[in-house]
């Protein structure tokens, strides 16, 4: 397939006047051939904005793929549904479940999606939901639940099903969106909790090839040990990816860090930022 691949929001923005960012990620994915999809819709403060001023029409959108639930990317469903209408939604069963986030001094905030699945199908969303590798286009593939196979990728620390502590979420929700192109393949990442080096290993399994052309968007290493970054980095080395556009959660050290150890294939993935494949 052929296809144009848009950052809609990101923590950051590129040159196009006018759009804003925020802590959140959602790209359009818009093929030569078939109606555009939406991975992720940020928390919901700058995807219509930063749309409008790029002249994307959303409203085109049918099918609109959560990567995990958390408000950074699920957040901007609700306003979705409310301008541009009905859209079938693609995740994880366990997209809904508590989330919180628990700090060193006790305090604890709620990260999950900010509103019930209620009041999201009440808007229009009917869900589609999986654990299961998929195709959901022609050429377009969902990972579902990615096995935790490598000993260095232990994610983020400070996640948990409930304020007190006690039940860690290892967010088994993440999965990515895989695309086959005439270059390779695409792959799109939420915020890769399962772990880059994982999720390339699961595709490698699930369709038999290592072709990857391009990695576009978080890569969670911000928020994970110099080990998980360092031995991260050695594994891409061998894997001959050609575009590695970091954003969102990968953070300013480990962009600094990839950049330096990639110096020709690694690219800022802000607001704005474009791959034709």
């Amino acid at each position: 397939m052929k296809a144009r691949i848009t950052i809609l929001c990101e923590n950051s923005v590129g040159s196009i006047s006018g759009t804003i960012g925020e802590h959140g990620f959602s790209a359009l994915i818009e093929p030569a051939v078939g109606d555009p999809l939406l991975f992720d819709t940020g928390q919901g403060l700058t995807l219509l904005h930063n749309a409008r001023r790029m002249n994307k029409d959303l409203s085109l959108v049918k099918q609109v793929i959560i990567s995990h639930g958390h408000y950074d990317h699920a957040g901007g469903l609700k306003p979705l549904l409310e301008e541009c209408g009905p859209k079938l939604v693609y995740g994880h069963p366990s997209v809904f479940k508590p989330r919180y986030r628990v700090k060193d001094t006790d305090e604890c905030y709620s990260i999950g999606i900010p509103v019930s699945r209620e009041e999201l199908e009440t808007a229009g969303a009917a869900f589609d939901l999986s654990n299961e590798f998929r195709a959901i286009a022609p050429g377009v593939y969902l990972t579902g639940e990615v096995p935790r196979v490598t000993g260095f990728e232990t994610g983020d620390q400070g996640l948990y099903c409930d304020c007190n502590g006690h039940e860690s979420d290892h967010t088994i929700d993440d999965q990515s969106l895989l695309l086959e192109t005439e270059r390779g393949l695409v792959l799109l990442l939420g915020c890769c909790h399962a772990g880059l080096i994982n999720t390339l290993e699961h595709i490698a399994k699930m369709t038999g090839r290592r072709d990857v052309y391009a990695v576009i968007g978080g890569t969670h290493l911000g928020f994970c040990g110099q080990e998980q970054l360092t031995s991260t980095i050695a594994a891409l080395r061998n894997m001959g990816i050609k575009k590695l556009a970091a954003s969102h959660c990968t953070g300013f050290a480990a962009s600094a860090r990839l950049l330096r150890e990639f110096p020709k294939e690694f690219q800022l993935a802000m607001v704005g930022y474009t791959l034709e494949v």
